[in-house]
C-alpha cells in the first residue's frame, strides 16, 4: 500500500477566514503518484476545521452569520477559556 503526506500552512489575515485549498490538495495528490484511494484532509490546529461545499460567498456569508449566532465572539468575558488569556473561546 502505497502512502503520502504533505504538511501545508496557511496564514489567515482575519479570524475567521473561509480558504479554498482544492488547488494545493490536487497538487500534493500529483505528487504522491497515486491513483486510487482515499485522501484525508486534516486541519491540525484546535480552532481550524475543514469542510467540503461550495466555494460561494453567499454559503460563507451564511456559515459567518450561522457561527456568529451559534457562538458569538464577543463578550469575551461569556467564556471561561478567555480567563486564561486568549481571546478564542468561541471557536474552541
Amino acid at each position: 500500500m502505497k502512502s503520502y503526506r504533505k504538511e501545508l500552512w496557511f496564514n489567515t489575515k482575519q479570524r475567521r477566514e473561509f480558504i479554498n485549498i482544492t488547488p494545493q490538495v490536487e497538487e500534493c495528490l500529483e505528487e504522491s503518484g497515486i491513483r486510487e484511494g482515499l485522501i484525508l484532509v486534516n486541519a491540525m490546529h484546535i480552532t481550524a476545521s475543514v469542510f467540503i461545499n461550495d466555494d460561494e460567498s453567499g454559503l460563507h456569508q451564511d456559515y459567518e452569520d450561522w457561527l456568529e449566532k451559534l457562538a458569538p465572539h464577543e463578550p469575551l468575558s461569556h467564556y471561561r477559556h478567555n480567563r486564561a488569556g486568549e481571546d478564542n473561546g468561541d471557536a474552541q
